[in-house]
């Protein structure tokens, strides 16, 4: 068993059902795509723990580029 996407249902969901042209539907990211499907947003909102640790593991800035 195989657990890649199911491609041909996504675009029928997207095209068809959506009525998103092919070049819209290919440049969206699966998370936007199940949003826009009504299948997105469970997910928790991002805590104060969590933002830090993206700013840890992403500084806007890299360290040592002399503008600490």
């Amino acid at each position: 068993m195989t657990h890649g996407f199911d491609w041909p249902a996504l675009m029928r969901a997207g095209m068809q059902g959506l009525g998103l042209a092919p070049d819209v539907f290919w440049r969206l990211t699966p998370a936007e795509l199940r949003l826009m499907l009504g299948q997105g947003g469970e997910t928790a909102p991002l805590t104060r723990a969590g933002f830090d640790a993206l700013l840890a593991a992403w500084p806007d800035h890299p360290k040592g580029d002399g503008d600490e």
